[in-house]
C-alpha cells in the first residue's frame, strides 16, 4: 500500500476558503494507494479528504475524539467495535472516540474525514 498526503501548509489552505467546493473533485485516485489531502488542520479539528483504491484500507485503530466520515464517491466497509457497516456515496458515519474502528475500500471510494477535538 502506498500513501500520499498533500497536507496544506499552515492551519488551513486559503485556496479552499470562501468559495463553493465539490470535495470529490479535489482529490484523485492513485492505483494501489490511499491519497489524502488536508483542507484544514487546527487544534480544534481537521478536515481531510481521502481517496482509497479498491482493496486499500486503514487497519483497526482508536482515536481520542469523535470522527465523522462522509462518503463522497464509491463504497466502503467501516467496522466500529466489531460491527460492520456498508457506506456508499452520500452516507455519513460517526465513529465514537476511543472505540476501535477500521475502513476498507470494497470499491474505490473517496471520503471527507471530520475530526473534532475537544473535551
Amino acid at each position: 500500500m502506498k500513501t500520499s498526503n498533500n497536507k496544506s501548509a499552515g492551519t488551513a489552505n486559503s485556496s479552499f476558503k470562501a468559495k463553493v467546493l465539490r470535495p470529490a473533485g479535489l482529490i484523485n485516485y492513485s492505483a494501489s494507494s490511499i491519497v489524502s489531502k488536508t483542507l484544514i488542520d487546527r487544534k480544534t479539528g481537521t478536515l481531510t479528504l481521502f481517496a482509497f483504491d479498491r482493496g486499500q484500507g486503514l487497519s483497526e485503530h482508536v482515536a481520542p475524539f469523535d470522527a465523522v466520515v462522509e462518503i463522497l464517491d464509491g463504497e466502503a466497509a467501516i467496522v466500529i467495535a466489531g460491527k460492520k457497516f456498508h457506506a456508499k456515496q452520500g452516507d455519513m458515519v460517526i465513529m465514537p472516540a476511543n472505540v476501535p474502528h477500521a475502513l476498507k475500500a470494497e470499491r474505490r471510494f473517496k471520503m471527507l474525514l471530520i475530526m473534532i477535538r475537544g473535551k
